[in-house]
């Protein structure tokens, strides 16, 4: 499998099926722990860094882990196989903050994520953010969602999903409740989680 999975990065790092995105491709390490973290997509600085979550979000989300799996960021990313529902970073909002990936640039992405679920079979899905739940569990409210195990079945691959909030600065979301509390929760079922416990040894 790490031939293929290497492979398929480097096509990943590759791509340029959306004129609109800004290349290259921002992809994380071959990691075959079954653990598959989907984020919305890379910031202006990712692509810069060449690693997700390489700046202020990747800080929380970092701090979440460790505080929760005791995982240095260093250990989660080579333990949680990062992905996203586009690779590349959008570029900026008129109105501020970053794009948010058009319809077409999604279902051009998804391809990549339909071959890592069959490269990788996850036994454990990390949605972060709502564009990224949303992808598995259709448009729902972080209340009703934060905090749970969902049992899904995505491109015929059975998963379980936890949720997670986006951990960017410009999000209260997390920081407040209810849901601080509803995170707490979320965490508490990663660190139990079968997946996590194999990946910690």
């Amino acid at each position: 499998m790490g031939r293929l999975l290497d492979q398929h990065l480097a096509a990943l790092r590759a791509c340029e099926r959306c004129p609109r995105m800004h290349r290259p491709a921002v992809v994380g390490r071959a990691v075959t722990t079954g653990i598959l973290l989907v984020g919305q997509a890379p910031g202006d600085k990712e692509p810069k860094l060449q690693r997700p979550f390489a700046w202020t979000a990747g800080k929380t989300l970092f701090s979440w882990f460790e505080g929760a799996l005791g995982w240095s960021e260093e250990a989660a990313r080579d333990r949680v196989y990062f992905a996203a529902v586009c690779r590349c970073f959008p570029g900026k909002n008129p109105k501020g903050g970053d794009r948010v990936p058009a319809p077409d640039e999604i279902a051009n992405c998804s391809a990549w994520l339909e071959r890592e679920f069959e490269l990788l079979q996850p036994k454990l899905l990390l949605p972060v953010g709502k564009l990224a739940i949303g992808q598995f569990l259709g448009e729902r409210p972080l209340v009703d969602t934060i905090g749970q195990v969902f049992q899904i079945t995505y491109r015929g691959y059975a998963v379980d999903c936890i949720p997670l909030p986006h951990p960017s600065g410009a999000s209260t979301w997390h920081r407040m409740e209810p849901g601080k509390t509803l995170l707490k929760q979320a965490l508490a079922l990663l660190a139990e989680h079968p997946a996590v416990r194999t990946a910690r040894r």
